[in-house]
């Protein structure tokens, strides 16, 4: 298959004009696939300055950079208008150190990050390590936004590793940067039963009373996490977001805005709460009793 010339001038034109380039599914700031969310993570860990390309928003360019440049996945990435490879070959030059030495960049720190894992968290995790053969160790990936995951996987000498009480962590670098003072404790009360991750200041309580000060001082927002039918039957009289549209618009907050969430008795906040501080929030808080325990400074609200 050839290239029409129109499409191979559009594609040359955007290998002159920036020196690095991804083409990618997504945007770095909300990458739609695995491939190009890892490959944006490790690009990030560089602190480079590169251009992206979203190729499902432009079918054509989808299509003919797989053409151009011979290669049929995506994502790819471009250095000095010459194809580099994919996500796989990203990590392996980032890690290699490679890709920094042709940009000409320091070498990535590969400090291991301070993290704490609770006993009971460590008790669940061995487990879970020996259950798999006792040859694994704990992959945790921070991507841009602050979301963590956890699989158990192969030791891989190219990652960043921490152990504790005999339990191996271990990183990309990226993930390693992002993942300082990330805290993992494993539960087993009202939120559910299982790991509940989050960082040092993870969610703190607040009382209603501390919630009118701040909101009328300006210095805190508060969202209501319940449905419409039951913010109708009883809500506070302050001014309160929701979630009706989703939670997007809040993630995309700066990281340092105080936020509060809000339920009947406080359990479904304390969920929502503890996403936001996994995405990366800092100074997130849970509502102690929700709107039962705003009776206590509004006895006008209904309890339900």
């Amino acid at each position: 298959m050839s290239l029409e010339p129109a499409l191979r001038q559009r594609i040359e034109s955007l290998l002159r004009e920036n020196r690095v380039v991804l083409f990618m599914k997504g945007a770095p700031e909300a990458p739609q696939c695995g491939f190009s969310a890892r490959a944006v993570g490790m690009l990030d860990s560089l602190g480079l300055d590169y251009a992206h390309v979203d190729v499902l928003s432009d079918p054509e360019i989808r299509e003919g950079i797989k053409v151009y440049g011979d290669w049929p996945t995506i994502p790819q990435l471009y250095v000095d208008g010459e194809l580099v490879g994919g996500s796989d070959i990203i990590v392996q030059l980032v890690d290699s150190g490679e890709l920094q030495k042709m940009l000409g960049l320091p070498e990535v720190d590969r400090t291991p990050p301070a993290i704490h894992i609770t006993p009971a968290a460590i008790e669940m995790l061995r487990g879970a390590v020996q259950d798999a053969g006792g040859q694994a160790a704990v992959e945790i990936q921070v991507d841009r936004a602050g979301a963590t995951q956890l699989q158990l996987s192969p030791f891989n000498d190219r990652d960043i590793r921490v152990e504790v009480e005999g339990v191996v962590f271990q990183f990309d670098v990226a993930s390693a940067r992002r993942a300082e003072g990330l805290k993992i404790d494993f539960v087993d009360d009202a939120r559910g039963r299982g790991l509940v991750i989050g960082r040092d200041g993870g969610v703190r309580n607040i009382s209603p009373a501390e919630v009118v000060n701040r909101v009328n001082a300006g210095t805190l927002t508060v969202v209501d996490v319940r449905p419409a039918d039951e913010r109708a039957i009883a809500s506070p009289k302050i001014d309160i977001r929701n979630i009706d549209d989703g939670v997007d618009g809040l993630l995309a907050l700066p990281k340092n805005t105080p936020l509060a969430f809000l339920c009947r008795v406080g359990g479904r906040s304390a969920n929502m709460a503890q996403l936001f501080v996994e995405r990366g929030f800092t100074e997130i808080y849970n509502i102690e009793g929700g709107t039962e325990a705003w009776r206590g400074i509004d006895a006008s609200i209904p309890s339900y």
